[in-house]
């Protein structure tokens, strides 16, 4: 599947343009950000930054081989920070919130049987249809 998204990672000239432009101002903003901070390496992000800019309104297709890199390596991150991310959600609240939920005796999906209960079929109470409202606020 990651392959496939990858595969089809969208090239038009208009992508090409629009990827050229916002990766090249990115960069001339870090490289303000390092003159401010009087480091020396800001010419070498002004150098690229302001390169990018120029094939994007030049020549955008010069770009191509470069956005399908840039793309497919965000892809891949999205993909792994993804799995990390839920992972930890999992771990870190859901399985505390079982372990005590099963530590006190719930049961919040009423799973465990009762021999003694004829149905295990819940009612619901009837109330008379007063107006429309009703019908489209369900919840």
């Amino acid at each position: 599947m990651l392959i496939e998204e990858i595969k089809n990672i969208p090239s038009t000239k208009k992508d090409l343009k629009k990827f050229g432009i916002t990766i090249g101002f990115v960069l001339s903003i870090i490289a303000v950000i390092l003159f401010y901070y009087d480091k020396g390496s800001f010419i070498y992000f002004l150098t690229i930054g302001f390169s990018l800019i120029i094939l994007a309104f030049s020549f955008p297709l010069v770009l191509k081989p470069i956005q399908k890199i840039w793309m497919a390596l965000a892809l891949i991150l999205g993909w792994i920070s993804t799995r990390i991310i839920l992972s930890v959600l999992y771990f870190l609240i859901l399985t505390p919130i079982g372990l005590v939920a099963k530590l006190f005796g719930k049961d919040f999906l009423s799973l465990k049987f009762n021999k003694s209960q004829h149905t295990y079929w819940n009612h619901r109470d009837k109330k008379p249809y007063n107006n429309k409202e009703e019908s489209e606020r369900q919840f």
